[in-house]
């Protein structure tokens, strides 16, 4: 039975979900060329040290690498990333911490443990398309989050939303880098409003130029007074793009309640993140993979995004416009013209061989087709000179 055929017993969510995740996710055809996804270059993944560390992690930890573990997940785990974490600004506990199953299970379980249907979320506009998803079957309505309204309208926009989404590092889609004076606001008027505000920071490591602003999530710390975080941020990191995505590890720090309910979510979720892949990441970070790796991972994506600009330069100039980003994965490009229909671009340019994401999965509404994203991190310079070229011959075909 063809799922249209079965649509009639499905919930009503179902008939708003995108179609374009799967593509970005799943596309195998060699002859087209992925600008899509959010997709690490396979050739950065540390192969040799996840086989090392595998063999470690069986050693030490024997047959509970392989059996079911906590809900929260492993203490040494969770150990390891409240010790990431803290800094001058602020100490964490094992308390502040939930492994996930990659950090999307964690916008997923937020959902789950503060939406009820209809309610309102604050976000940026456009908005990550996994959360959107995530979210779409408590049927939540959006507001969009100003980064520069002031103090005052940003309580006022979040005492009327159930929660704040925000990526303010190379934010999904944009690329945008939220200022460090912006995200102080949206701290401070968070703690006044009462209001939950989840950062979601899978991109933080990917700086290409110039140094990392403190998070959301550093920024309504205590001064460093206490060793168990108690505010407003819920942050959502990941190992997905610094090391690997399928170890599928992610985490969940924010205040000893809000993990508490989350671990509740959670158990009804998976039970546990698998425990096998925990201590294979254990391994990871306490041999310092991650952070020896980084550099030359930072080199290799930083020529990309540069290849990118330059081919977008010279190709879709007139068409669209764009700025470019100084870290993440994203090239986000808006029409110069109305008449573009990214939609519809969409299709002719998987004729023309290459794939792209656009606006309208970014958009709760779905009726933004006026930009489109491009990835760079995952293809190699003339490939991605290409496959910008291949969108012009298509946009070409169009006009």
């Amino acid at each position: 039975m063809k799922i249209d055929e079965f649509r009639p017993r499905l919930a009503r969510w179902t008939g708003s979900t995108n179609r374009i995740t799967q593509h970005m996710i799943g596309g195998r055809d060699p002859s087209v060329i992925n600008l899509s996804g959010g997709l690490p270059a396979p050739e950065v993944y540390p192969l040799a040290a996840i086989a090392a560390a595998t063999q470690r992690a069986l050693a030490r930890f024997g047959a509970q690498a392989v059996a079911y573990g906590p809900v929260e997940g492993m203490p040494a785990l969770r150990s390891a990333i409240a010790a990431r974490l803290s800094g001058p600004r602020q100490k964490f506990s094992v308390a502040n911490v939930l492994i996930t199953t990659g950090s999307l299970q964690g916008v997923e379980l937020l959902g789950k443990i503060l939406l009820e249907p209809g309610e309102t979320i604050l976000a940026q506009h456009p908005t990550y398309l996994g959360a959107l998803d995530a979210w779409r079957p408590r049927e939540p309505s959006y507001r969009i989050l100003d980064w520069n309204a002031d103090e005052a309208r940003l309580g006022a926009e979040l005492r009327a939303a159930k929660f704040a989404y925000v990526v303010p590092n190379f934010s999904n889609p944009t690329g945008a880098l939220v200022p460090v004076e912006a995200r102080e606001r949206l701290v401070r008027a968070g703690r006044t409003a009462d209001t939950v505000i989840v950062e979601d920071d899978p991109y933080g490591a990917l700086f290409y130029d110039g140094d990392a602003p403190p998070s959301a999530l550093e920024l309504s710390g205590d001064g460093g007074r206490g060793d168990t975080y108690r505010g407003p941020v819920v942050y959502l990191g990941t190992l997905s793009k610094t090391v690997a995505p399928g170890l599928r590890i992610g985490w969940a720090v924010g205040d000893p309640s809000v993990i508490a309910a989350l671990s509740l979510a959670k158990q009804g979720a998976d039970l546990c993140t698998s425990t096998f892949n925990q201590a294979v990441a254990l391994e990871l970070l306490e041999a310092g993979v991650e952070r020896e790796t980084l550099p030359a991972m930072i080199a290799r994506y930083r020529a990309r995004r540069d290849a990118i600009v330059t081919a977008t330069r010279q190709y879709l100039h007139n068409s669209f416009e764009f700025t470019p980003p100084s870290g993440g994965m994203f090239l986000w490009l808006k029409s110069r013209d109305p008449a573009i229909d990214t939609d519809a671009l969409w299709q002719a340019a998987l004729a023309e061989g290459v794939m792209f994401c656009p606006s309208s999965v970014f958009d709760p509404s779905g009726r933004d087709t006026s930009a489109i994203r491009l990835n760079f991190t995952l293809n190699e310079e003339t490939k991605l000179v290409e496959g910008v070229r291949r969108l012009a011959a298509a946009l070409q075909r169009r006009s």
